[in-house]
């Protein structure tokens, strides 16, 4: 009998071992992703405090770290950087809203109600979705002009044209995630509240609306950071820098190759991403949730 204990004893042994071996490389693995993650945040800050506006060669902690890339990202007459923080975020926000309003009553009669052409209406909007953004520049800067010469306030050099062309590009993917998500939720709801009196519009708003209230989340934060950090769009249609977007205008820091001011574009980078990093964290709690039961149906 003590041979089998003594191979009982060994075999547990052998896998707490393996288990620690295990352990111990998920962990090394884990702070060598971390340390990938984290440095380039690290650096950029590094850069913001450093007095001498280079990336090249600067310590991780400066020597003499200074506020006055902060000093002069503020009080710079020729970069309003305060009014370019301005333009991304009500940009981004008038997207946001207008977007999600549009997918959600979209991905609802997508998923709803049967009507001809549906099917070939949810492929259309995929397919356009295949193309990236930079094959139809040319026909998007030609509209507008076109636009312009009737309604200025949605033509070239506007923030209105800019927010038709931020809005065509968000609305053909958030239609598809939340089209799966409305999917996930049963018919039954439905069909229980038509007994009980309730019309669409009724069992859309009552019903349906806080049980989406997760992907409508995800839909919020994607359509918010992706318009909040766009550059080449507002690149190409902005000329006037007082409508620049904070993308557009923290490049003409760094643009000129002999005088670049990585210190203030540093600070100005940071201070951008404050509101991404603080929408963020009131609304991760959601954004999983919503993704995961958005992908369980198409």
């Amino acid at each position: 009998m003590s041979k089998p204990a003594g191979r009982y004893t060994t075999s547990v042994g052998s896998m707490r071992r393996n288990k620690m071996i295990t352990l111990i490389f998920r962990i090394a693995l884990a702070i060598v992703v971390l340390i990938f993650a984290l440095f380039p945040i690290i650096w950029v800050i590094s850069a913001s405090f450093n007095p001498t506006n280079s990336v090249v060669g600067q310590p991780l902690i400066p020597p003499n770290p200074t506020m006055a890339n902060y000093q002069a990202l503020f009080n710079d007459p020729l970069n309003p950087f305060p009014q370019w923080m301005l333009n991304s975020f009500y940009l981004a926000v008038l997207t946001t809203v207008i977007a999600v309003i549009i997918t959600t009553l979209a991905a609802y009669a997508f998923s709803r109600f049967r009507f001809t052409g549906r099917r070939q209406l949810l492929q259309s909007i995929l397919l356009i979705q295949v193309f990236p953004n930079f094959l139809n520049m040319v026909a998007l800067f030609l509209i507008l002009q076109q636009i312009g010469n009737y309604l200025p306030r949605l033509g070239l050099n506007t923030h209105g044209g800019l927010l038709l062309l931020y809005l065509g590009g968000t609305l053909g993917v958030n239609t598809w995630l939340m089209k799966g998500y409305f999917d996930s939720i049963p018919r039954d709801l439905d069909e229980a509240a038509t007994v009980d009196g309730a019309g669409p519009w009724l069992i859309f708003w009552v019903i349906l609306v806080p049980l989406v209230r997760p992907i409508l989340v995800v839909v919020g934060m994607l359509t918010f950071i992706g318009t909040y950090s766009e550059y080449v769009l507002a690149r190409i249609i902005l000329t006037d820098k007082a409508l620049y977007t904070l993308s557009v205008g923290l490049n003409l820091f760094i643009q000129n190759q002999y005088s670049g001011r990585w210190g203030v574009f540093s600070a100005g980078a940071l201070l951008a991403a404050l509101p991404v990093v603080i929408l963020f964290l009131i609304f991760q709690r959601y954004l999983v949730g919503g993704l995961t039961s958005g992908s369980v149906k198409g």
